[in-house]
């Protein structure tokens, strides 16, 4: 482990123009460059530039596509809360989790769970099927907490200044 390790990451120099172009392209990730050097009144390069420093810089990262879990039949959005047996045991216990497809994002947390999971699945019977046949059996795991989610309000980006 670094020195630094524990450090706060430093926020990344941006100006206005790259606060404006964050607004437009996280709002739709597909806006063409053209429309959104339009809405900033400079070049379609610019623009090109500018995100690609961003890019750079790590203040974007990646474009996905972002599929409805319940178009695909995942109607069941849980959140676990991971105890350990030992803390030592969350790098292993966190690979296990890697290999479950339902678990789509893993955190590591402080108070109560060592480990703070979002699992997707088709069916609460689905739901109890994974805890009880693969998440259980996980060496490492002490016990677990399981919250199911009735509705998501909403979900957002960070805001932009």
């Amino acid at each position: 482990m670094k020195s630094n390790d524990f450090l706060e990451e430093k926020a990344a120099d941006i100006d206005e123009l790259d606060e404006k172009i964050l607004k437009l392209i996280t709002k739709n990730a597909r806006i063409p460059f053209l429309e959104v050097a339009r809405e900033c009144g400079v070049s379609g390069a610019a623009i090109h530039q500018r995100v690609q420093r961003l890019l750079n810089i790590g203040v974007v990262h990646g474009s996905e596509f972002v599929v409805s879990p319940q178009k695909l039949g995942y109607n069941t959005c849980a959140y676990m809360g991971i105890y350990l047996d030992k803390a030592r045991f969350h790098t292993q216990v966190a690979e296990a989790l890697r290999n479950i497809p339902e678990v789509v994002e893993c955190h590591y947390t402080t108070g109560a769970y060592a480990i703070f999971v979002k699992i997707q699945t088709k069916t609460n019977k689905h739901l109890k099927r994974l805890i009880d046949e693969q998440l259980q059996d996980i060496e490492g795991i002490a016990r677990t907490e399981t919250f199911i989610s009735l509705e998501m309000d909403f979900k957002r980006q960070v805001p932009i200044k």
